[in-house]
């Protein structure tokens, strides 16, 4: 898949704690993001943070982790990707917060590896 141009990325922030059908949110959203094909989706630890609740998230130390560190998960592709992945997202979402921001995508490509072993540019 190729994406250059005008599309669209979500930053979607809450707690390492929160959850989705058992398991870790984060996970719950790239396993959505990758059943609708979005271009890509990439999860960060912060080490502090807080939110409407203003409750301050933070690790407590750098060696250790935080019961419940701030997480943000951003998210890019078109702005029709973005508009499917929206409605899926919102229900998954106890507390937190989701933002989408205009972008221009400089260089996207997806290659795979056919039955003879190179590469193929998609």
């Amino acid at each position: 898949m190729k994406l250059e141009g005008r599309g669209k990325m979500i930053r979607i922030h809450f707690g390492e704690n929160d959850r989705c059908e058992g398991k870790p949110l984060h996970h719950a959203i790239l396993e959505t993001c990758r059943k609708l094909d979005i271009a890509g989706a990439t999860v960060y630890r912060g080490i502090g943070g807080y939110g409407a609740s203003t409750r301050i998230r933070r690790e407590r130390h750098l060696l250790s982790f935080s019961s419940d560190a701030p997480i943000t998960v951003i998210i890019i592709d078109t702005q029709e990707k973005i508009d499917e992945l929206i409605p899926a997202l919102e229900p998954m979402l106890k507390e937190g917060l989701i933002v989408v921001s205009d972008v221009e995508v400089i260089k996207y490509v997806y290659e795979r590896v056919n039955t003879k072993g190179t590469k193929d540019k998609i």
